[in-house]
């Protein structure tokens, strides 16, 4: 027979388990994906009598897992430094995937990359997005009107196509 705190976990689970996969899927090392994933599961367990209840569980699970990933993050970092020094070599670099999209988005700053990547990705609102990152639903709202201005003067400025718009060649008009 399973305890209440067994049985909320469980529902707890069943409701944020594929979300959270997904959203660190997004954001982390695939190979790091379930410990990160575990490690933010954990937690949950641990504070189960602070978790809300279920019908606005994603955001506060999202904010937990943000900083389970945080600290994952730290850690590879001392740990990259530590073979940097013993093996006299630079960090690998990241995939070349999207590069495009990739450097508009390190041209963000932290927060407002989180906040654009919440809201694309994830598919979070402002509120939402704000219960996450711990800033206000109007500072979200703001920040990401203005992160996605830079995003698509960025890309209009690599690419000389302003945003949304196609490139017609010579010939092709109708």
């Amino acid at each position: 027979m399973t305890s209440l705190p067994e049985a909320r976990f469980e529902a707890l689970v069943r409701a944020v388990g594929e979300p959270l996969h997904r959203y660190l899927l997004r954001r982390a090392d695939p190979a790091a994906v379930d410990d990160v994933l575990a490690e933010t599961l954990l937690v949950l367990w641990r504070r189960i009598d602070d978790v809300p209840q279920l019908d606005d569980v994603l955001p506060w699970c999202y904010g937990v897992a943000r900083g389970c990933l945080a600290n994952a993050r730290r850690a590879e970092r001392r740990r990259l430094r530590l073979v940097d020094k013993l093996a006299w070599t630079s960090p690998v670099s990241a995939p070349a995937e999207h590069t495009e999209l990739y450097d508009a988005l390190r041209t963000l700053g932290e927060i407002d990359r989180e906040v654009v990547l919440l809201w694309a990705w994830e598919g979070l609102t402002p509120r939402g997005i704000a219960e996450v990152t711990g800033l206000t639903a109007n500072a979200v709202s703001i920040r990401l009107h203005r992160a996605k201005k830079k995003l698509a003067a960025e890309l209009e400025r690599k690419n000389g196509v302003a945003s949304g718009q196609e490139q017609v060649t010579r010939g092709s008009e109708l």
